[in-house]
């Protein structure tokens, strides 16, 4: 009997219409653990590097975390992944809401999808009721729309619906996939369901599932929910409130935007407004939202509400979460009231909250400096709002200028010339990034912008504390509590980390303090993505109620997998090393890590240089930032090794070719 997951995944091949449920490898559960583990074991095992995002052969993966559907509170992340259109490289994005439980009550741990359907089709999955069905009737209709008219089609109001708009239909790189309260957006994930032809996945599901060891299981949820009532009535002392407590970003709870507003650059992540939040603005804004919202929602299995609807004057209520509420307003030097109208248009078309302002704000940079002119803009409104909602209206359908926007500032750049590249500045392996411009070089910052591969900074940062605390005496308090450690060393890093003198950025944390760091962030949420855990109450928050203390127990009385705090660490490494080798194999290299030249104003770059050497060094890479032969191996990866060996990537020696590799 399989524990936690259901064991088996559907396949679908789009392009002759066949549908299989397939059983999966235990073997490959216990290595990979699920989620993102296993998708990237997939993708490498059947996309080689010569396949094209937008080809038949390229795989979409919607994959239900290990340990989703069960009681573990927040437990319900969706893992898509697939190869961007965008960067060229591995995505995968996390979706919250309630898909992935359904999926799992349905009988499926993933849905791997395949082809490309000649005709527009949804995939409706009632558990062991599957059939591809046309959707010539949805074309064109928005992602909330669409779900909800497939339910009332199916009469199936219960069902979860995954879906794109009008981006996704028309292969937007940015476009994303929808489902009710929450979405999955960077890297165009949405851009590759649309070349498929898939407009929709559809699941109702009634089955159930089994639990390893219930007892043991139910007494560690129950400590999880204790806990986080404890948080909620301790919130941390000394940072801003969206990480007080606990949560996805509070952003739609949380009104005092005062840091993000003030720190982070509007426009073309351009401009800083160091005076932007005053009484003022703040009382309309807190009107806006309030007025706005009609209620706080969470996701599956979760006290917390991190989202909320949305019902503005003559708009259909939508859902919104985190720093949506903010980016079409920055882009557009606008207030609130017009960046949640425009996001409820612009989650109608299925499009990602982070690239888009950028890419539009990118567009009226060039017509401003004269790269672009008014004959690429026929019968653009005058006023800013306006300016806006054309170009929205333009990527969407691919008219004109916006069939070059909708491929993102990076390829936009390339094909607009010009000194065009000059002002894709915001770009980390060709995607757009959260428009946070700052002043000193922060060395944990710079790793986990350089070195990530999740495309998002918030999907990387997390459990260590963003900056020092003023006093030795505020540090010392948190530290007495802070359970969350894998070493005590942590405590003692942070305990001496000051803002001014020797002890204090961009030269402490040191090098070797800083990779420390960045690889405990990271393997928290690579853990989360393999579990299905929403990294709002594990990898994200200051001590979360998830953490690499419990989380073996968890694995091993929900999933029956005899698992501790080393073999969890391994596992990590594994699957991490595994979608850096899905990257590595498609020619991503170290010239390829580097943050944006304009993201600090005071650079290093000789340490920058010591950061990379080092960080490599901890995680087994050689100079170039290939995993070497001798730590593929010790992961078990014999088989990458033998790949890259094959494909020259790698010598027996270990060291990598040259550039012409």
């Amino acid at each position: 009997m399989r524990y936690a997951e259901t064991g088996f995944n559907l396949e679908i091949d789009l392009t002759r219409g066949n549908i299989e449920k397939v059983a999966s490898d235990l073997g490959d559960t216990e290595l990979y653990l699920g989620g993102l583990g296993t998708n990237a074991k997939i993708l490498w095992d059947r996309v080689p590097p010569e396949v094209e995002p937008f080809s038949p052969e390229n795989l979409l993966i919607f994959g239900a975390g290990l340990l989703c559907g069960t009681p573990a509170t927040g437990c319900n992340r969706t893992i898509v992944t697939t190869i961007s259109p965008q960067t060229r490289l591995m995505a995968f994005s996390m979706m919250g809401g309630f898909f992935a439980p359904e999926l799992k009550y349905a009988g499926y741990d993933k849905v791997i999808l395949r082809g490309q359907s000649p005709d527009l089709v949804y995939l409706y999955i009632n558990n062991d009721k599957v059939e591809i069905r046309d959707a010539s009737h949805l074309k064109g209709k928005g992602s909330i729309e669409t779900a909800e008219l497939i339910k009332k089609e199916l009469k199936e109001p219960k069902a979860q619906v995954a879906a794109i708009g009008m981006a996704g239909e028309n292969r937007v790189y940015y476009a994303s996939v929808e489902q009710g309260r929450s979405s999955a957006s960077r890297g165009g994930i949405g851009a590759v369901m649309g070349d498929k032809g898939l407009k929709a996945i559809v699941v109702r599901g009634t089955k159930d599932i089994n639990i390893a060891e219930p007892e043991q299981y139910l007494e560690l949820c129950n400590e999880v929910l204790e806990y986080i009532k404890i948080r909620e009535d301790n919130p941390i002392p000394g940072v801003m409130p969206i990480l007080a407590g606990l949560g996805s970003p509070q952003e739609m709870k949380v009104h005092d935007e005062k840091w993000h507003t003030e720190n982070f650059m509007w426009g073309n992540s351009r401009t800083r407004r160091k005076d932007f939040w005053t009484d003022e603005i703040a009382k309309d804004w807190k009107e806006t939202m309030e007025n706005a919202q009609t209620r706080l929602i969470s996701c599956f299995n979760c006290p917390m509400k991190c989202g909320a609807t949305l019902s503005l004057p003559g708009l259909p209520t939508y859902m919104m979460k985190c720093f949506t509420k903010l980016t079409y307003t920055m882009g557009a030097f606008s207030d609130l009231n017009f960046g949640l109208k425009i996001a409820q248009r612009a989650t109608e078309y299925g499009l990602d909250g982070f690239s888009a302002p950028q890419v539009m704000a990118f567009a009226l940079e060039l017509l401003d400096n004269g790269i672009l002119t008014d004959k690429d803009f026929p019968e653009m409104p005058e006023d800013n709002e306006g300016k806006f909602y054309y170009l929205l209206d333009k990527i969407v359908r691919r008219e004109g200028i916006g069939d070059i926007l909708a491929n993102g500032t990076y390829w936009a750049a390339k094909e607009i010339g010009n000194g065009a590249e000059e002002y894709a500045h915001n770009n980390i392996k060709k995607i757009e990034q959260l428009p946070l411009k700052l002043s000193m070089l922060n060395p944990i910052y710079f790793l986990m912008y350089a070195t990530g591969e999740k495309m998002n900074i918030t999907q990387i940062e997390g459990q260590f504390p963003q900056a020092p605390f003023p006093k030795r005496k505020q540090r010392e308090k948190f530290c007495e509590d802070w359970i969350q450690v894998p070493d005590e060393k942590f405590k003692q890093i942070f305990l001496d980390w000051e803002f001014r003198g020797d002890n204090s950025i961009p030269y402490y944390p040191t090098v070797e303090m800083t990779c420390d760091i960045v690889d405990w962030q990271e393997m928290m949420h690579y853990i989360d993505d393999a579990l299905g855990q929403c990294a709002g109450l594990s990898s994200f928050p200051l001590k979360p109620p998830y953490h690499i203390h419990n989380y073996p127990k968890f694995i091993s009385a929900g999933a029956g997998i005899d698992m501790d705090e080393d073999k969890l660490t391994k596992a990590a490494k594994r699957y991490r090393t595994l979608v850096r080798a899905i990257n590595i194999r498609r020619g991503m290299r170290r010239k390829d890590e580097k943050p944006p030249e304009d993201h600090w104003k005071k650079r290093f770059p000789e340490l920058e240089e010591k950061l990379l050497d080092g960080y490599y060094k901890l995680k087994g890479w050689n100079n170039d930032g290939i995993p070497t032969k001798e730590s593929l191996e010790e992961l078990g990866l014999d088989y990458v090794s033998e790949d890259f060996i094959k494909r020259g990537i790698l010598t027996d020696g270990d060291d990598a070719p040259g550039d012409d590799a």
